[in-house]
């Protein structure tokens, strides 16, 4: 779905919990074509196109880009690592860099986890 917003390359969700039992955190990450920026008026298409295609509840609370989107040599996008990254796991706690396509697609992640 959001692979077909121009300007989207790729993309990977993750639903971070709250730790006091809340809703928690929807975090979208994409990977950009070649020249779109991360700017606010792509953002208000995403959601837009989410709450319309979707619902209100699949609109994210945040966005990133992300130069790539971390994904194995037989192509699975790794949810599950970038979230536990996220939680503030290792990499190397999370995935094996010699399963991925890319060996350095999850440190945006580890940045992203420090801020």
């Amino acid at each position: 779905m959001v692979e077909g917003i121009p300007g989207i390359a790729d993309s990977l969700v993750v639903h971070l919990e709250d730790a006091e039992g809340g809703p928690g955190r929807l975090v979208l990450f994409v990977q950009l074509d070649g020249g779109a920026v991360l700017d606010d008026a792509l953002v208000a298409r995403l959601s837009g196109a989410l709450r319309s295609a979707l619902s209100p509840r699949h609109v994210p609370d945040e966005v990133h880009a992300v130069p790539v989107i971390p994904r194995t040599h037989s192509g699975k996008k790794l949810e599950v690592p970038v979230k536990r990254i996220l939680a503030g796991a290792a990499v190397a706690d999370v995935a094996s860099v010699g399963a991925l396509a890319d060996p350095g697609a999850l440190e945006p992640f580890v940045a992203i986890s420090r801020r």
